[in-house]
């Protein structure tokens, strides 16, 4: 493969944010192991791999679809002058190519892939799972058609944004049932509630450079950073609820309990910080934070399962 080959793939590579597409990965899996009725055993294989390969594909072709949308935005931020888009590795029409097919053909995975449970817990492959399907469409429907446009019209776009975010143990656990359920509004709003303190404590450290794209991050707006702090503290606390209801629902030992609670505090603490002080190593501390407690949250979730 010569190098331009070479650096062709690797600008692919680039458009579908992977350390970010991984952790939804890592949620998809959690949710397919808590919708899966028996503690002692797992999902079979060929439901994991097409779930996770199609959200995956999904999350990818997203964030693709996103950079295309905002090409000429890019440009004018320092954190995103490197992307494939503004550099000149991709052309536009390259990068809308790539972001349909990864997009659909994830949606299309999981469709035909993910074969759920029937009543008598037995599975017949080619089974159809329009539950997951619809769940992994929506995720890139709502981040692409929904918030990306919102990112430069109200800060309200968080919240938005955070609904794709929170989407994927939802296709997880519909893999395996099929439908929808209970347990999947809960992985939703613990996922959903620990997405604002995260993006916030990032948002709040690239505030200029949001600023000279036009994009109406809440920190920007916000120069003092009291309803920055205010909203990261609110959904820390929501998150401490959220966590917890697995165990209050009886998906979970009293083991969960326990390990989550410790996990909150480790949370909690750092965000506490950035919200008094609003310092960038407070902040780079709650970002650093976050993307331990989550799959900690969620490993403790499935290994205390019942």
């Amino acid at each position: 493969m010569t190098t331009t080959r070479v650096g062709k793939v690797r600008a692919y590579w680039e458009l579908g944010k992977p350390r970010l597409s991984a952790m939804a990965v890592f949620a998809v899996v959690a949710g397919a192991y808590m919708g899966w009725p028996s503690p002692r055993s797992g999902p079979p294989l060929d439901l994991l791999v097409a779930t996770t390969l199609g959200t995956f594909l999904a999350a990818i072709g997203s964030a693709a679809l996103n950079m295309y949308r905002e090409r000429h935005l890019d440009p004018l931020m320092l954190r995103t002058q490197g992307r494939p888009l503004p550099t000149g590795r991709l052309t536009p029409g390259e990068v809308l190519v790539f972001g349909v097919l990864a997009s659909s053909s994830g949606v299309l995975l999981v469709l035909f892939g993910a074969a759920p449970l029937r009543w008598d817990l037995t599975r017949t492959p080619g089974d159809l799972n329009w539950t997951a399907a619809s769940v992994c469409a929506a995720i890139v429907v709502s981040y692409v058609v929904v918030y990306t446009p919102m990112k430069v019209r109200t800060t309200l776009n968080t919240l938005v944004g955070a609904i794709p975010g929170a989407l994927p143990p939802v296709v997880g656990h519909a893999a395996v049932v099929g439908s929808l359920a209970l347990p999947q509004l809960v992985l939703f709003a613990i996922v959903f509630c620990w997405q604002i303190p995260h993006f916030l404590s990032i948002a709040w450290r690239y505030r200029d450079d949001y600023a000279r794209a036009g994009m109406q991050m809440l920190p920007v707006v916000d120069p003092t950073g009291y309803r920055t702090a205010v909203m990261m503290l609110l959904y820390v606390a929501g998150l401490g609820i959220a966590s917890l209801l697995p165990f209050v629902l009886g998906m979970t030992t009293e083991h969960y309990a326990v390990i989550a609670l410790l996990l909150d505090v480790l949370f909690f603490v750092p965000v506490l910080f950035a919200a008094l002080t609003r310092r960038e190593v407070a902040m780079r501390m709650t970002f650093l934070t976050s993307i331990v407690y989550l799959p900690l949250l969620l490993l403790a979730m499935v290994w205390t399962r019942t």
